[in-house]
């Protein structure tokens, strides 16, 4: 007999009447739903929309979302991470602390190269990248949270730090996203002049629009801004 898993009363699947369309979504809340969240928001969908794919009511996605305690069964991780095309290791962090693309590579793979407006739309969804910048003693590829605003590559750093070095110097930024689950992935490469920003006004408005603030924590004022002279990128499928 098939083992049978319990679900949560709202997980049913409900009736077009019974879950208003204009229902306002709440806050996310523990990593589950955390996670749903922000994959959601890469794809640009909505709850109803993304409950209508992994065949469950809007209400039981917004319970998983806004409970930190949500504990849902195998069947419905499973019909969320196809809806939201990612595995149910992703969605509930057991890969958080390997490295992206550590599983053997596909037998066949192909790649493709990535016209310009799409490394421009990719570098746009993401929010942490490498940097590649030369010290006295040689090359060195640091992490960097970064926002894509005005047509270059943004980030926040103070002085004295490595990222800070790349002021005034021609830099390689990298963004990529691996998948060992489907055997797929892209990566991006930009090239391009480093400045720091002087400006008022320009400060004011890269504060204001900015992604988020930097990982490391503290005062960071410097901002750098990085022109996209040369910008390449790869995708790797089946």
């Amino acid at each position: 007999m098939a083992e049978r898993t319990r679900a949560h009363p709202e997980q049913t699947r409900a009736h077009p009447e019974q879950t208003p369309t204009h229902r306002v979504e709440g806050v996310p809340l523990g990593d589950l739903g955390r996670r749903l969240a922000t994959r959601r928001s890469q794809l640009g969908l909505t709850r109803r929309e993304t409950a209508t794919r992994a065949g469950m009511a809007p209400s039981y996605l917004a319970y998983l979302e806004e409970h930190p305690g949500a504990a849902p069964g195998p069947g419905p991780l499973l019909r969320l991470a196809e809806a939201l095309e990612t595995t149910v290791s992703e969605l509930t962090g057991g890969e958080i602390d390997l490295p992206p693309g550590p599983a053997r590579a596909a037998r066949t793979p192909e790649f493709t190269q990535l016209e310009p407006p799409e490394c421009r739309a990719l570098l746009a969804t993401h929010g942490v990248g490498r940097l590649a910048v030369s010290t006295e003693s040689g090359l060195v590829i640091v992490p960097v949270n970064y926002s894509v605003i005005e047509g270059s590559v943004v980030f926040r750093t103070t002085l004295g730090a490595t990222p800070a070095l790349a002021a005034g110097s021609r830099v390689a930024f990298e963004v990529d996203r691996i998948d060992d689950a489907f055997s797929r992935g892209w990566s991006v490469l930009v090239r391009g002049d480093a400045r720091a920003v002087t400006d008022a006004d320009e400060q004011r408005l890269l504060d204001s629009q900015a992604h988020s603030t930097p990982w490391p924590g503290g005062r960071r004022d410097l901002w750098v801004r990085i022109g996209l002279d040369t910008v390449t990128g790869r995708r790797i499928s089946l």
